[in-house]
């Protein structure tokens, strides 16, 4: 009676303890193989029952887990190879626009050089420019002296040509004077011989000097023709001086401020060399962090390959 139905009750819970063990293992031995298609499938009751629905559900988050964990290592890993490729290919952007910013570098600094140099050349023309002004203005003022200076030769010919007409005038009154003298004397005979002789000597030296008056007029005329010519040709120096004056000026004010834009030009160059400078700084920083951000990614990649190598380890249903 009782001992049988007791012994009977013992005995199917000792099967079924057995039979949930013999579940248990293959379950366990599944896991540690990384198999996790194995499952509990007998039937139980009881909190035999509840142990195999929490098995089989530890068994089913542990499938979706690993298959959230490929899908992630998968993506990072997918992501590690984009991101390696463009890192690459960055890189080299980053290298040829290093290298054509160093050289637009070099060039700028050349053109710099070059601009700098200009506008030294064109400082020292605008300084020769206003000493050949001023020289220039030195010369006019000479020649204004000059002219004054042959104006006033000219007014002094002409007053020795009017006292040389007034000496002339006198020889020739006092010719006619000694020519009356010798006529009276003439007439008053043997008294008169002496007197006569006087008036002779007179008439003689009033017909020298009446003869030199003349020769004196002549160089004086002569004098006065080159001194009015010498006026004339001053005159005219000093216009071409004038007009030299003027264009020196006018080109003293464009070498001026060609000095000025070239200095303008040399300042606005050096801060473009300047900011081309630091480009190429900020370029070569950014391939230093590209060249980091490269190694950053294999190890990414390697990392993602690790994990990957894990999962591997691990067998599902979902593949």
């Amino acid at each position: 009676g009782f001992f049988k139905t007791f012994s009977e009750i013992i005995n199917q819970t000792l099967d079924s303890f057995g039979q949930m063990s013999e579940e248990l293992m293959r379950v366990f031995a599944a896991l540690a193989s990384g198999d996790l298609t194995q499952t509990m499938t007998e039937n139980y009751t009881g909190s035999q029952e509840q142990l195999k629905t929490d098995v089989n559900t530890t068994v089913n988050k542990l499938t979706k887990v690993l298959s959230v964990i490929k899908e992630i290592a998968e993506a990072v890993n997918n992501a590690a190879k984009e991101i390696s490729q463009g890192n690459i290919s960055l890189s080299q952007r980053t290298e040829q626009q290093a290298a054509s910013l160093q050289q637009t570098v070099e060039n700028m600094e050349d053109q710099t050089h070059t601009v700098q140099q200009n506008a030294n050349h064109a400082r020292e023309a605008a300084q020769l420019a206003t000493h050949a002004r001023e020289l220039a203005q030195q010369g006019g003022e000479i020649v204004g002296t000059a002219v004054a200076a042959m104006t006033k030769i000219d007014q002094s010919s002409k007053l020795v040509a009017d006292i040389i007409g007034v000496i002339d005038e006198i020889a020739f009154q006092t010719n006619l004077l000694a020519l009356n003298a010798a006529v009276e004397a003439a007439r008053a005979g043997e008294l008169g011989r002496g007197f006569g002789v006087v008036a002779a000597e007179v008439r003689r030296l009033a017909q020298r000097s009446a003869a030199e008056a003349k020769q004196i007029r002549q160089l004086v005329q002569d004098s006065l023709s080159k001194v009015k010519e010498g006026t004339r040709l001053v005159n005219q120096s000093g216009q071409t001086l004038e007009d030299i004056v003027t264009a020196v000026r006018k080109v003293s004010h464009i070498i001026i401020e060609i000095a000025a834009a070239s200095q303008e030009q040399a300042a606005g160059i050096q801060q473009v060399n300047n900011a081309l400078m630091q480009m190429d700084q900020m370029t070569q920083q950014n391939a230093i962090l590209v060249e980091q951000a490269a190694i950053a990614s294999e190890s990414m990649k390697e990392q993602a390959k690790n994990l990957k190598s894990h999962i591997a380890f691990f067998k599902t249903d979902r593949g």
